[in-house]
């Protein structure tokens, strides 16, 4: 009797998973639209009765005829011939949880650890937490990464992290700014010093200036951890494909260090969509990337969307976008509800040859209390009335 209901079982789950292969996302990608819309085909729903939700259904049935059994343990007992499996194998997960956790605990306290989820546990115990306490860093973000505490607790201070102290000080990198770059990247210690010398020896071979070098450091601890080589071939990527001169490649490099580093892939689609879908041409493109290179770590899809809506809903031309590429940099929803208000006022006006001219740029800077009275010239009250009926 029982081996019959389990055939059923399973006959009614196969069925139930057939159900929803009919279900076909599709995406719809039309240029200059101001949003990509997502299509789905579902079946129809029963007219009559409430809807029931037949994989739970088949999920309480089994529990209530094997009394708590999960199908694995079913199937080893209905077909003992297909799954030979070891008594042994067959523990309580209560108990296996507790073998695990105790043998874990064994490991760490023979390593000389305990065993924690934070390190604050360690603090009055390690005199390098301390330190770098005193220096700023954040302690709970380099937890929060698999491997990371274990290599902070062995690090020495005096031997593992005065000597990159020291470095980062000779590179002009800010003492305040010491925690902040060891909270980002801490992996800096298992970096010999004599590589990360020979990486700012590149810099000072590529003319990059002092300063220049100081807000690469500061602004992207990330970078020392990159070889000379892969450096130099993300240099000479931007410099080919943009057509830059050098003095442009280490303005570029020095105003977002981020960018040099970023995932190659990503920076050349954010390229194909403003080439391609956005329409900017090459000598476009050069200009938009030294003005505002923080448009190439954007989300894709997210800058096409508010070109759109920049370009065909408030008028703005490619070169009018230009001289403000700030606005790409705003959420679309943001710029519309900014866009709107102003035009229900009788001031969405953005030709500077005009009267009233409000410049696009106003409308992504300040809070909506800066935006109301200062752009907008009206009340707060109007403004929120505005947006509860629009």
């Amino acid at each position: 009797m029982l081996f019959i209901k389990y055939s059923r079982i399973l006959r009614i789950s196969s069925q139930v998973h057939s159900k929803f292969n009919n279900y076909v996302p599709t995406k719809n990608s039309l240029r200059g639209l101001a949003r990509r819309k997502i299509e789905f085909k579902f079946l129809p729903e029963p007219l009559y009765g409430p809807k029931r939700d037949e994989i739970d259904m088949v999920k309480k049935e089994l529990a209530e005829l094997t009394g708590g059994m999960d199908m694995p343990q079913l199937q080893q007992i209905l077909e003992p011939h297909n799954h030979k499996t070891n008594s042994k194998q067959l523990t309580l997960p209560c108990q296996s949880s507790e073998k695990y956790l105790q043998k874990a605990t064994e490991e760490d306290n023979a390593r000389g650890l305990l065993a924690t989820y934070n390190l604050a546990a360690y603090v009055n115990k390690s005199d390098t937490l301390q330190q770098f306490l005193k220096l700023g860093v954040d302690l709970n973000h380099i937890e929060r990464k698999k491997g990371l505490p274990e290599f902070v607790l062995r690090l020495r201070f005096e031997e593992d992290v005065s000597p990159y102290l020291l470095f980062l000080k000779d590179q002009n990198v800010p003492a305040e700014r010491l925690g902040e770059f060891i909270t980002k990247n801490p992996l800096i210690f298992k970096v010999h010093l004599d590589d990360l010398q020979t990486r700012v020896n590149y810099l000072n071979a590529k003319k990059f200036s002092k300063a220049q070098i100081e807000r690469i450091l500061t602004s992207n601890p990330y970078w020392l951890m990159f070889s000379t080589r892969r450096i130099d071939r993300r240099l000479e990527f931007f410099q080919k494909e943009f057509r830059l001169a050098g003095a442009d490649v280490r303005f570029l490099a020095s105003k977002l260090p981020k960018l040099i580093t970023y995932n190659m892939d990503h920076i050349q689609k954010a390229t194909f969509c403003i080439r391609e879908e956005m329409g900017f041409d090459k000598d476009e493109i050069k200009c938009l990337l030294l003005a505002k290179p923080r448009l190439w770590i954007l989300k894709s899809d997210d800058l096409v969307e508010r070109f759109a809506y920049a370009h065909q809903e408030m008028n703005l031309s490619h070169q009018f976008i230009l001289k403000v590429p700030e606005i790409l940099t705003s959420r679309e929803f943001r710029l519309r509800e900014r866009h709107e208000f102003l035009k229900m006022l009788g001031r969405a006006q953005y030709d500077p040859e005009r009267d009233l001219y409000i410049s696009p740029k106003s409308l992504v800077e300040g809070n909506n209390y800066y935006f109301v009275r200062n752009i907008a010239r009206s009340d707060m009250e109007t403004f929120e009335l505005f947006l509860k009926t629009r």
